[in-house]
Formats: structure tokens, sequence, C-alpha cells
């Protein structure tokens, strides 16, 4: 039997304690600044106690609780800073680690799945286990033919765990909204309980990944390790070193930071383009930076981006969509007309709405600054301000937000995307978008310029 709460009565019970909590400390804080302590003082305390219950509670439920824990963690840079503070501690917790299951309970899943002699499968496996996330833990071992592998071993009653946990944060989603202002918290939830499924099946996670280590193999940038071995409840993959991007985060120097930043747009818009599938479950704990050869003396212009877990994907068989590229353009080139138009034929506007096209420009223009430069400063005041303007309720852009629409099939996209730039400005990032959008994504370059310049590289072929 795993140490995760199987029944969904036990789940529900201590998630439905965390609004009540909220409350409870509400009441103490009002009695604390009738008390004389300064209204500052006590909020900021407040949040403190309020994040560290939410997110040990996420934690210790793994399932459902810690992958909402783990998506919302990437957010953490649209919080005001006197807010963020107390929350960034322990939002970082759960990109790496959770409570691990009992050792007989891992040892039962791999007797089950693997046979009754799987250690004869390994020449060496650690016990305690060395990451924990939402619906499996992973332990280092070494495969039979000598390589060091990550052995990622299920949680007995994972998919009843995550059903349960969504349902019940649905629930409650209003009051964590305030946690991410400018996000809609329930959408969120809804499209976590789609993709359960998926999730769990074992089989489409090593598909995934092997394809990416595939096309990946020879990267100078990217490395994805391969698949060793796969069954129900267990997958085995080649194990690679590096610096968590947590880490890098918390303590990197700027080189550091700017280098992991530029490989991770790098990977977000190449890995459609090449692989036909796109990574979506862009938090820091599954991302780590590998110096040349181990060696950190080496530069970090040099170092490469190490990328795990592939249990979420959207399949993207042409690459990210062609309209997207496209709007981005001719939203630059101040084209209002041609981008509503497209925007409305695409569902983002729907029929029964009219909005006035310069409005909707003036409304994309500030998201989208990154890619109007050559290299763009990610930080968390950028993030923060974006948040502001979206979320306050009296701004235009608010208003205008809140009739426009998210096609269903570009709901993943947009998460992926929010998330990977909250990620950059967890970094603090200086990053050449720009460069990578033209270099992979449909329609940001104008198709008669992409094909004179691919005449072009074609001349210098044959020249040479």
């Amino acid at each position: 039997m795993s140490d995760l709460p199987r029944k969904a009565v036990t789940r529900t019970a201590r998630l439905a304690a965390l609004p009540l909590g909220f409350a409870g400390r509400a009441t103490w804080g009002l009695g604390k600044r009738i008390g004389g302590r300064s209204a500052e003082l006590v909020a900021r305390e407040l949040q403190q106690r309020t994040a560290e219950q939410l997110f040990k509670v996420l934690g210790e439920l793994k399932g459902g609780a810690m992958k909402f824990g783990q998506a919302m963690s990437v957010f953490e840079s649209a919080l005001p800073e006197e807010v963020a503070g107390p929350y960034r501690a322990a939002l970082t917790k759960l990109q790496d680690a959770a409570p691990p299951m009992p050792t007989r309970t891992v040892h039962a899943v791999l007797e089950e799945r693997l046979g009754e002699e799987w250690r004869e499968l390994f020449l060496e496996f650690e016990e305690k286990p060395a990451a924990a996330a939402s619906i499996g833990q992973v332990h280092r071992a070494v495969w039979h033919d000598g390589r060091e592998v990550a052995v990622k071993v299920q949680y007995p009653g994972a998919g009843e765990a995550l059903l349960s946990d969504l349902t019940q944060l649905s629930r409650f989603a209003r009051l964590l909204g305030p946690l991410i202002p400018g996000m809609d918290i329930k959408p969120l939830i809804t499209e976590m309980r789609d993709r359960v499924s998926e999730e769990l099946d074992y089989a489409l996670e090593a598909h995934a990944q092997q394809s990416h280590a595939e096309v990946f193999a020879d990267d100078p940038d990217v490395v994805v390790p391969c698949v060793v071995h796969q069954s129900e409840q267990v997958l085995v993959t080649e194990w690679i070193d590096g610096i968590p991007l947590s880490e890098v985060i918390a303590e990197g120097t700027e080189e550091q930071r700017d280098r992991a930043g530029q490989l991770l747009a790098r990977f977000l818009f190449s890995g459609p383009a090449r692989t036909g599938l796109l990574h979506a479950d862009p938090h820091p704990g599954n991302f780590r930076l590998l110096p040349v050869g181990g060696d950190e003396e080496n530069g970090p212009e040099s170092w490469r981006l190490g990328v795990l877990d592939f249990g979420t994907v959207d399949r993207l068989p042409g690459g990210l969509p062609e309209t997207i590229g496209t709007c981005l353009r001719l939203t630059l080139e101040g084209d209002a007309e041609t981008v509503y138009e497209l925007l409305r034929e695409e569902g983002f506007v729907k029929e029964s709405i009219a909005l006035d096209p310069d409005a909707v420009l003036e409304y994309l223009l500030p998201i989208i600054e990154p890619a109007e430069v050559a290299a763009f400063g990610f930080t968390r005041g950028w993030m923060r301000t974006q948040a502001a303007r979206i979320a306050d309720p009296r701004s235009p852009a608010h208003q205008l937000g809140r009739q426009l629409n998210l096609p269903p099939s570009y709901l993943l996209i947009h998460r992926v995307t929010l998330s990977t730039i909250g990620v950059l400005c967890q970094l603090n990032a200086t990053v050449r978008l720009r460069d990578e959008l033209e270099e992979w994504l449909p329609g940001f370059v104008e198709a008669e310029l992409e094909a004179e310049a691919e005449g072009e590289a074609e001349a210098v072929l044959e020249a040479e």
C-alpha cells in the first residue's frame, strides 16, 4: 500500500480543509491588527503561513494536487514582489521533491511489472528516490548492460488520486485565483483532468520521449535521454546529470541564466517543428543545464539543456500552427485589420462579438514585446506588469481580454507558452527570442523572404 492516500474521501477531506485554513488565518490576521501590529507585517506572515500549508498539503498528496502546485509554480514571477517572497521557497520545493513511497511499495510494483527476478535486470538499484513527481518517483540505478538509468515507478492508485484531487481543486478554484493574477485557474484544472489518462500511460510517454531522443541525438544544444525499457507503471530511461534549472534560478550566474533561457526558448519552438510534438510540462524540475564533459569550468555558452518527463505532450504533426507566426508577424507590422480577421477565422474572436481591430492590436503589442527586439530581458517586473494590466478590472486590456476566446486546440499551446515565459522571468534571462521565432515558427517569416533565403543558401552550397 502506497503512502499516497488512495481513498477519495481522505484526499478530499485534506483538500477541503485548505479554504477553511485560509479563512482561519484571515481571522487570526485581523486579531493581530487589532492588537497593534502593522498591517504589512501581519499580511506577510499570513502569506507565509498560507503558502506553507497550501504547498505542504499539495506536495504530500502528490497526484493532481502536486501537479496543480507544479503548474502554478512557474507563474510565481507574476505575483507582486511583496507577495511572491513568502511563496517562492514553498513553490520551489514542489519542482523537484515530495515525500517518497515506502520501499516495500516500490519493490511490489517492480516485482509485479518486471517479474520476481527484477533485481537481475540491474547491477545496482538505489532504494532512496532521486526525485518525486506528481504520479511517480524516480530511482537511480545501473542497467544490466552497465548504463546508468533513471527508473520511474508509478504510485499505486495514481489515476484515482489525480481525478479526485482535480475534482476537489476545481470546487475552490475561485479561492486560489488571487494567487496568480490575470489567470483563470478553472480551465487549467479542467485541462489537467483531460490529460490524466495520457500521463498515466507510460507507453505513450516512452514513445514521445524516444521520438525526441532520436531527433535530438546529435543536437549540440539539447539532450533527451533514450528509453531503455518500458512496462505498465515502470519506465526506465538513460540517466543524465546536470544542474537542476531550479538551482540556476536560485543561484546561477548571469551567463548560466541567459544560456538556460536561450536553450529553453529554442527547445519550445524547435521541438514541434522537428518532432511534431510539444513538451507540455515546462516547470523547472523537468530541465537540467549540462556542462560540456560534466566540467562546470567550461563556459556556459557551450552548455546544453537536458529535458525530462514527456508524460504530457501536445501532438502537432505540422508543428506549431502557422496562424500563430503569421499573427505575430502582422501584429509587429501593425496590420490590425488582417490580424483581427485571422483571429476571427481561428475562433479567438467569436462570431457573435465585434471588437475594434486597433484595440485588439493595442492589447497584443505589450505581450509580444519580446519578439520585437533582437534580445529581450525577461524579468519578474515585466511579468508582473503584464499580469496586473490584464487582471485589473478597470483596465481596457482586462475588459477586452474577457471578450476574447481560446479555442480548445490552442489551449495547451497557450499554457506551455505562458509557463515557459514564466520560467524565463524566474531566470531573469536575456534571450534572443526573435532568432528562435525566425528559425522555427511557421509564418513568422514571410513566405517570399523565406524562399529567397533558402535559394541563397542553396546557391552558396552549389558554389562550394
